[in-house]
């Protein structure tokens, strides 16, 4: 046994952790950035099922979202609320960036696909909140901007761009320029049209509507008894 235990005498076993002097400075053991975000797809899946529900609709006169914020150019729903699907708004983006390629630009998406949407197979009984998740899809208001662009494009450039992929997305779009009048639901804020205009009263009520006129008899009738 001597001679074996000769052998492990040279050994030291250590259980420390290396030197931080072995990384460079530099060297960071977190992220400073922010992680990737996709537009199309949420990062958290939902913890419950959400409602079919509808799109938000400005009752109160606000005009949020319906002009160009980042870039020079837009393409604006104009006929009325929808649910736009995912795979829609991808087919959209990628028909602007085959138009566009080669070019130097900055696409903005306005809307975000953050809504799942759930459906039943066939023969199911009948009664809600059976469905399967399917797809994700974005509630899109009336006179909403969902795309933007920015670049050294020249305006039919873009506004063929946009029409093209207005025609691969269900609706009707509209071009507008970074400086248009907002909308409030389908009235344009421009030309003497105000939210203040937009707010008063369309028929004012005079003042002596509590007395009322007796109705009238024509003539050669007798009035009922």
């Amino acid at each position: 046994m001597g001679p074996r235990l000769n052998i492990f005498q040279g050994l030291q076993l250590t259980f420390s952790r290396p030197a931080s002097s072995a990384l460079p400075a530099s060297t960071r053991c977190f992220s400073t950035t922010f992680p990737s975000s996709n537009w199309l797809i949420p990062k958290h899946r939902e913890k419950r099922k959400s409602q079919k529900g509808r799109p938000r609709m400005p009752t109160g006169g606000s005009s949020r979202g319906t002009t160009v914020i980042w870039g020079d150019y837009g393409l604006r729903m104009r006929d009325h609320d929808r649910r736009v699907s995912a795979e829609q708004l991808r087919i959209g983006f990628e028909t602007i960036q085959k138009r566009l390629r080669g070019m130097k630009y900055k696409f903005y998406p306005r809307v975000a696909a953050n809504i799942g949407v759930y459906t039943s197979g066939n023969e199911q009984r009948m009664g809600k909140g059976k469905g399967k998740f399917d797809y994700w899809a974005a509630r899109v208001a009336v006179s909403r901007i969902i795309f933007e662009l920015k670049g050294d494009l020249h305006e039919k450039v873009a506004r063929e761009a946009f029409r093209l992929a207005a025609a691969k997305m269900p609706g009707l779009y509209e071009f507008v320029k970074k400086g248009d009048p907002p909308m409030v639901g389908l009235t344009k804020l421009q030309n003497g049209v105000t939210l203040e205009s937009l707010k008063k009263a369309r028929r004012e009520v005079p003042l002596n509507s509590e007395t009322k006129s007796s109705p009238s008899t024509p003539e050669g009738s007798t009035p009922a008894q």
